[in-house]
């Protein structure tokens, strides 16, 4: 018992610091150091795309890289830190600390703490998060693949995030089939949580998409477009 408690306050420990790491604002520090705050241009999101919108795209890469280094850091660390936390309580209760731990730098990055709970669409820091993880990492770097086609071909940075969550949970349905329900049920549960989030924090991009209001990532700006 002593030692249970023990392992839930060691992994609570983890969430709490990979939480905060993920309520970096990297976008608005970087705008901040640039002399504008970005949730008052652009799309209002401190994340990279308005990052790189308003100050200019190499320093929308920077944000970029630095939110999924966010997410990437406290996951892995977790991850080789803490891998027979619960051993004797068999290998789905291991993946269940570790995500829960994985939780924690997406919701930081959508609510943080620094900015009364007001934060970006945890894109990037997802990514980070994902390639943490031992068996989700290589679906990851597939997904960003997808979405790197899909800006090219559509313009849009809410159309490539949406197919990119989609390719990464069809491929993991698709090559985990056997274990997604019995194994790797959390990690299940926890991909099924990044796909709706991503599809709910677009949900006003869909609409601008059907009115024709959606900037794309080049060429002139429309009014009252944000991604």
């Amino acid at each position: 018992m002593i030692a249970s408690l023990a392992g839930l306050g060691i992994v609570a420990a983890w969430f709490v610091g990979a939480y905060l790491c993920g309520s970096i604002p990297f976008g608005w520090i970087i705008g901040k150091m640039r002399g504008v705050d970005i949730r008052r241009h652009g799309s209002r999101n401190i994340g990279a795309t308005n990052c790189g919108r308003v100050c200019g795209w190499p320093w929308g890469a920077l944000a970029f890289v630095l939110d999924v280094a966010k997410g990437f850091g406290p996951v892995f660390a977790a991850v080789a830190l803490m891998p027979g936390l619960a051993s004797d309580s068999g290998p789905q209760t291991v993946w269940l600390l570790n995500v829960g731990v994985a939780v924690g730098p997406i919701l930081g990055h959508t609510f943080p703490v620094w900015l009364k709970f007001k934060g970006g669409k945890a894109v990037a820091t997802s990514l980070g998060v994902l390639l943490a993880i031992p068996v989700l990492w290589w679906i990851a770097l597939v997904a960003l693949g997808v979405w790197v086609v899909a800006v090219a071909a559509s313009g849009y940075v809410s159309v490539a995030s949406t197919a990119a969550a989609l390719a990464f949970g069809a491929v993991y349905g698709c090559f985990y089939r056997t274990e997604a329900l019995t194994t790797y049920l959390p990690v299940t549960v926890f991909v099924a949580l990044i796909i709706v989030l991503v599809i709910v924090r677009h949900r006003s991009n869909y609409g601008r998409l059907l009115k024709g209001a959606e900037n794309r990532v080049w060429g002139k700006k429309r009014s009252g477009g944000e991604t």
